[in-house]
C-alpha cells in the first residue's frame, strides 16, 4: 500500500503498517414493543413515546474525521520524520466520512522513518470502546479516553526495524498511530522508548486536532444529520 521513493530491497524490510479493515456497520436497535393497550389505539401523541426513541438513537459525539494531513503539526512532523513533506500523503479509504487517515515517510542519509495516523469514527461511544477493549494487548498511556501502546522489533535480512503502534480511544472515535524505523547503514533500529515516546506525541497531537475540529455535539441536541 505504501509508496515509497525506495529501493524494493529497503522497501521490503520495513513492517507491514496496521491498516484499519474496511468493515460496514449496520446500527441497528431493539424492536420497540407496543405497550399500547386496546383503550388507547388513537393516534395522540404521548410524553412517553417521545422518550423511547431518543434512548435508541444517540448523538455521535464526533460526527466525522478530521483533515488527517493537518492532525500531526510540522514541527512533530520534522522532528519524528527528518525529511518528509509536512503535508503529508492522505491514505486512500472507502468511505472518508467514516475513516481518513495520513502518512509521512523519508530516509535521511541511512535513516528511514515513517509516521501515520488513521482515525475511525463509531456511530456511539460504546461501539468504540467495544472494539478497543478488542484490540490487542499493550501498555496504558495517559492520551484520550484510554491507549495503549505496543512495539516491536522485527529483523530481515540482518536488518532491524522497530514499530510503535499507539491506538487510542477518545468517545466514539478509534486514533491508530504507527511509527517506525531503521537505520540503513548501522542495520540497527531506533530504541523502543524512542518509537513509542514518537508515536505518543503524534498522537496527543492528533487528539487535539480532533477535539478543534470536530466539537462534541450536544448531548440535547436533535440528530437531523443521520
Amino acid at each position: 500500500m505504501r509508496s515509497l521513493p525506495l529501493p524494493a530491497v529497503l522497501a521490503a524490510r520495513l513492517l507491514p503498517v496496521a491498516v484499519l479493515a474496511c468493515v460496514g456497520w449496520a446500527w441497528s436497535t431493539g424492536p420497540l414493543s407496543d405497550t399500547t393497550d386496546e383503550s388507547q389505539k388513537k393516534p395522540a401523541p404521548q410524553s412517553s413515546a417521545s422518550g423511547s426513541p431518543s434512548r435508541s438513537v444517540a448523538a455521535k459525539t464526533y460526527a466525522k474525521p478530521p483533515s488527517p494531513c493537518g492532525t500531526v503539526p510540522g514541527k512533530t512532523v520534522t522532528s519524528l520524520v527528518p525529511g518528509a513533506k509536512t503535508s503529508g500523503k492522505e491514505l486512500a479509504a472507502t468511505d472518508a466520512s467514516v475513516r481518513r487517515g495520513c502518512s509521512w515517510s523519508a530516509l535521511k542519509g541511512y535513516d528511514y522513518r515513517w509516521l501515520d495516523v488513521s482515525f475511525e469514527v463509531k456511530d456511539s461511544d460504546a461501539l468504540a470502546k467495544e472494539d478497543f477493549a478488542a484490540g490487542a494487548d499493550g501498555t496504558a498511556q495517559d492520551i484520550g479516553d484510554e491507549a495503549r501502546l505496543r512495539t516491536e522489533l522485527t529483523t530481515k535480512d540482518k536488518q532491524k526495524t522497530r514499530e510503535a503502534v499507539l491506538t487510542v480511544r477518545k468517545a466514539n472515535t478509534l486514533l491508530t498511530v504507527t511509527y517506525n524505523g531503521s537505520d540503513f547503514e548501522s542495520k540497527d533500529a531506533p530504541s523502543a522508548d524512542t518509537v513509542g515516546r514518537g508515536a505518543a506525541q503524534a498522537a496527543r497531537d492528533a487528539v487535539a486536532a480532533l477535539e478543534a475540529a470536530s466539537p462534541k455535539d450536544s448531548a440535547t441536541g436533535s440528530g437531523d444529520g443521520a
